[in-house]
């Protein structure tokens, strides 16, 4: 397992291009969150759909990584996203994760995404990651 602080450096040395706060992470859960820019909107003044899945797919890793530990080379296998509704352009973003299931191989996840300070989800995530076995699983 690993704590937020570990989770942290990590992302500082393998991932200096990710650029999100980790929340929360522990109990097969994590929550994130993404300051949203201009450069994250699409025409129509709301957040893009591409970002929204990064979002989806990085809460799912951080998620992983705190329940089996530093496993760099995790990757995902499948990720299905449904847009629920407009994501507010002014407010950051919100990915709650929780895993459905942690086998030795295979991670199945479901994050749900949200506007902060709003109730209802803009997007619903359920992906998978392979995790392989030669990183002491």
């Amino acid at each position: 397992m690993a704590d937020k602080q570990a989770l942290e450096q990590f992302f500082r040395e393998e991932f200096p291009q990710a650029n999100f706060s980790i929340e929360a992470v522990g109990n097969r859960h994590a929550q994130i969150r993404k300051q949203i820019g201009f450069e994250h909107l699409r025409p129509g003044g709301t957040v893009s759909g591409p970002l929204l899945m990064e979002v989806a797919d990085a809460a799912l890793y951080v998620a992983i990584l705190g329940e089996i530990g530093l496993v760099a080379m995790a990757v995902t296998t499948n990720l299905n996203i449904n847009f629920l509704s407009k994501p507010a352009a002014d407010r950051d973003i919100l990915a709650n994760c929780s895993l459905l299931k942690v086998g030795k191989t295979q991670i199945v996840g479901e994050v749900t995404i949200y506007s902060e300070g709003k109730t209802e989800p803009v997007a619903h995530a359920v992906a998978t990651y392979a995790i392989p076995l030669s990183e002491g699983r």
